[in-house]
């Protein structure tokens, strides 16, 4: 690879990482070809790009913004192989690894970068693929606020057929 290639690379990772709030740093070293495009496809599926580059380049592209996006905690992760999976959401990765670990010990993850967190370590892997995404927070605080307002408009329809049957009942009683 020549300089002005790695100098372009670089410059692409860093606008990559700049633009991402979400990505992983993986090991999926062992993985045949067949088990790689496998993998890529289901990356590609799920809406995850993956990409493999040299630590020493990924190690320029995240020195820039270190110490303003807390990158610095990743670089003892960059080491040996690496694959990166990029994101829209946080979690789309980490189940992405575990589904296709179903038939595969790889791949692993060494770090995660969620939105300034730095996750290490592949034990971290399930609090990953269990972290909920930004609409599903969304969801899930309109349904909690929507919901006592339900149960008023439930009790106050539920007391205004209770206050006509009464009605009904006593002009019933008259006749």
């Amino acid at each position: 690879m020549t300089k002005a290639q790695k100098t372009a690379l670089i410059a692409d990772l860093k606008q990559k990482f700049s633009e991402s709030s979400f990505f992983y740093i993986t090991d999926s070293s062992t993985l045949t070809v067949e088990q790689v495009n496998k993998l890529r496809g289901l990356c590609y599926e799920k809406g995850v790009e993956m990409k493999v580059v040299k630590n020493t380049l990924v190690l320029k592209a995240l020195e820039e913004n270190a110490e303003e996006k807390n990158y610095t905690p990743l670089f003892d992760s960059l080491k040996g192989p690496t694959a990166i999976m990029f994101a829209e959401t946080g979690n789309v990765p980490a189940k992405v690894i575990k589904e296709f670990r179903e038939t595969s010990e790889r791949p692993v993850l060494k770090a995660a970068y969620i939105d300034s967190d730095v996750f290490i370590g592949d034990d971290q892997i399930d609090a990953l693929a269990n972290l909920k995404s930004k609409e599903d927070l969304v969801a899930e605080i309109i349904m909690l606020l929507q919901s006592p307002v339900k149960n008023v408009l439930g009790s106050l329809q539920s007391g205004g057929n209770t206050i006509a049957g009464l009605v009904k009942a006593l002009q019933e009683r008259e006749a």
